[in-house]
């Protein structure tokens, strides 16, 4: 079995076919026309009469200068979401070329902020409620599925546009893994300076930064066997959250490495991260 029937199959309850359940609109533009990056729509076949179905913004990984939309993580994701009666959408953002000088952040956020205005503005064709959206990233799209949470109109950082005429916010946020706290962390490559010639790029890049009571709920999820960001990460976000009065959860999964999805071998996450999104997307 190829890797991706493999990936849908295990989210697929037993003796269903995929078509039956969803279905994926593949390469959706939903930047300005000259961007090459587009979206990939995990669609639900069917919608319960007089109802909105909630919405999920999917966030890939890969160290802000690669990943893809669709990859395993994105894939198993999306396809989970959409068997559960959410509209995946799973995009593509500007990256960093690993030997360029191209600046991506904050176009990198902008890009993600974007793909919630465009949820809202195509709610009537998807079929979705507009006042039920969330984000869930892996890793460097922990990060920034985290800044779209936090960051709102105080931190600056929404873009003009386009369909500027519609929110960015969403109503809850799952962060798998993601650096939150880039003040006390690593110099980043892609961000093309380090701590001591900008600090102030740290600090505002930081989920930590722009916790306040304002926030959406947020469920973060780390692993013990992470070598590539310690778990020390999700608990200065978690400290962040809790000081500043957001609802939030951290957990931690024993023995799981950097990069799961929702069906990782040390614990079955679906449940955790479905009945998040349940609790408070499908009020």
């Amino acid at each position: 079995m190829k890797p991706v029937a493999l990936l849908i199959a295990l989210a697929l309850p037993s003796f269903v076919h995929a078509a039956e359940l969803f279905r994926i609109e593949k390469d959706v533009a939903y930047l300005d026309p000259e961007r090459k990056e587009k979206a990939d729509l995990y669609l639900p076949t069917s919608t319960p009469a007089s109802a909105r179905r909630p919405a999920v913004l999917i966030i890939h990984g890969g160290g802000w200068t690669g990943g893809d939309k669709g990859a395993a993580r994105e894939i198993n994701i999306g396809t989970n979401l959409a068997i559960n009666g959410y509209v995946g959408m799973s995009i593509n953002y500007v990256l960093a070329q690993t030997n360029g000088t191209n600046i991506v952040w904050p176009q990198n956020l902008h890009d993600c902020k974007t793909a919630v205005r465009w949820l809202r503005a195509n709610a009537a064709r998807l079929e979705i409620n507009p006042d039920r959206i969330g984000v869930i990233g892996g890793s460097a799209g922990g990060h920034l599925a985290a800044m779209v949470a936090v960051a709102g109109p105080e931190a600056k950082l929404d873009p003009p546009g386009p369909y500027g005429e519609f929110s960015s916010r969403v109503q809850c946020a799952v962060d798998l893994y993601g650096p939150a706290d880039l003040v006390n962390w690593k110099d980043i490559a892609a961000w093309r300076k380090s701590h001591t010639q900008d600090p102030e790029l740290y600090r505002v890049s930081s989920p930590t930064t722009w916790a306040d009571k304002s926030d959406p709920p947020i469920l973060i999820l780390h692993g013990t066997a992470d070598t590539t960001v310690p778990v020390e990460q999700s608990e200065l976000f978690a400290a962040a959250l809790k000081k500043a009065g957001v609802e939030h959860e951290l957990v931690i999964i024993p023995g799981a490495p950097h990069t799961f999805h929702l069906q990782p071998k040390q614990r079955d996450l679906r449940p955790l991260v479905l009945g998040f999104f349940d609790k408070h997307l499908k009020k």
